[in-house]
């Protein structure tokens, strides 16, 4: 089984963590490859684009009889400001979702929040609340059937919010700062005895599985250095540095589910 991705690429890593573990396709490549089934025998590709100064995305062509699925990172950017490329990248969203079932989508962070605007949902600043670092989610039932566990520990670096779960989509999980931790789109016509991630059309994040501790540590150096962050939050998140970090056991295995690659 040989897969094709798209990366929509919103962001990049400050400069002191690109130059150690690499851009966002190089750390997404990673993570995909960390993260498949042991003794799978699926292979990928992953095809960046830069949605943000090129404005580039796969042609009609690609979606229709090219690509089986679409990754989106995270972005420094707030997903709810009136820019040319945000509102360019939220009407892609909305129109492959909406008119190209067939493609599975995948948002991360910023992509969570991206597609949360897209599909009829809201994206508000957290009352100046960071989420940073090792995090653990409280699932939903549905979290729960679906990642198969009671709990999710992942990283986080956001301090922007989806406040609600648009229609159709399922809630995941929550922590007491941040309501919608992920979400899940069913593909049409999905019966409920039938929902499970292999029919699952999207699937969102707020966190993100695909860093690891060192990315998550490198950016709060930067951030904290500049004063974005308090020297207290960097203190906390390097006190949870070594908590277990499911974004590659639990959530990466999900994402390959969800692209069609079993267990």
């Amino acid at each position: 089984m040989s897969l094709r991705l798209a990366l929509l690429v919103t962001g990049s890593p400050p400069e002191p963590v690109r130059a150690e573990y690499g851009d966002y396709s190089v750390i997404y490549t990673k993570w995909l490859r960390a993260s498949l089934p042991q003794g799978s025998t699926a292979t990928f590709t992953l095809d960046p684009y830069d949605v943000v100064h090129k404005m580039e995305y796969p042609s009609d062509a690609q979606l229709d009889g090219y690509y089986d699925g679409i990754l989106y990172t995270g972005s420094a950017a707030s997903a709810y400001e009136d820019r040319d490329w945000i509102n360019k990248l939220v009407a892609f969203s909305a129109r492959v979702v909406n008119e190209k079932p067939h493609i599975k989508v995948i948002g991360i962070c910023f992509g969570h929040q991206i597609l949360a605007r897209a599909l009829g949902g809201s994206v508000v600043p957290n009352d100046g609340k960071w989420e940073v670092g090792i995090t653990s989610l409280e699932l939903t039932d549905m979290g729960k059937r679906l990642f198969g566990v009671e709990t999710i520990n992942i990283q986080q670096m956001h301090r922007d919010h989806v406040p609600s779960i648009p229609s159709p989509f399922h809630l995941l999980g929550s922590t007491s700062v941040s309501l919608n931790q992920g979400m899940v789109r069913f593909a049409p016509g999905t019966a409920p005895d039938q929902q499970s991630l292999k029919t699952a059309q999207v699937l969102t994040l707020q966190g993100h599985p695909e860093f690891i501790e060192g990315i998550v540590t490198g950016m709060v150096a930067v951030r904290a250095k500049t004063g974005v962050m308090s020297q207290e939050l960097a203190a906390d998140v390097q006190r949870r540095k070594d908590w277990r970090n499911d974004g590659t056991g639990v959530l990466g295995k999900a994402a390959w589910a969800v692209l069609g690659v079993k267990a």
